[in-house]
Parts: structure tokens; sequence; C-alpha cells
């Protein structure tokens, strides 16, 4: 991604709070990152990783709407 298009409001969070958004477990995160079916972590350092929230909201976004009808 390109540095000029990245919003300077980015919020990182931890697996925690992309549990708490999403409902998912730790492992079922992880399966579907490697799937491609869940947005990717960011590497914030040796052993620092975190997910940016408007892309994890945009994905729960996502799900409600291909679960519902119309």
């Amino acid at each position: 991604m390109n540095a000029a298009k990245i919003p300077d409001d980015v919020e990182f969070i931890k697996i925690a709070e992309v549990r708490r958004i999403t409902g998912l477990g730790t492992s079922t995160i992880y399966e579907r990152m490697l799937a491609k079916e869940f947005p990717g972590q960011v590497k914030l350092g040796p052993k620092a990783v975190a997910w940016i929230k408007s892309e994890v909201q945009a994905w729960v976004k996502e799900r409600i709407s291909a679960s519902r009808p119309g």
C-alpha cells in the first residue's frame, strides 16, 4: 500500500480486540487470514503484530451484508 493513501487516523488493534469485534477465536482468525478470507496483520516489531481496526470492521460489515437477503 502506498503511504500517501494511508489515512492519518489509522488505529491498530491487538488480537484480543479482533476476537471481541468478530466473535471469532484466534485459530479461526489465523486460518481465515491464510485463506485470504480475513484482513492481514501488520508487523509492528520483531514480536508484535496488530490489525487495522477499520479493515476488521469492514470485514464484519461484509459478513452482515452477505448474511442478509435482499
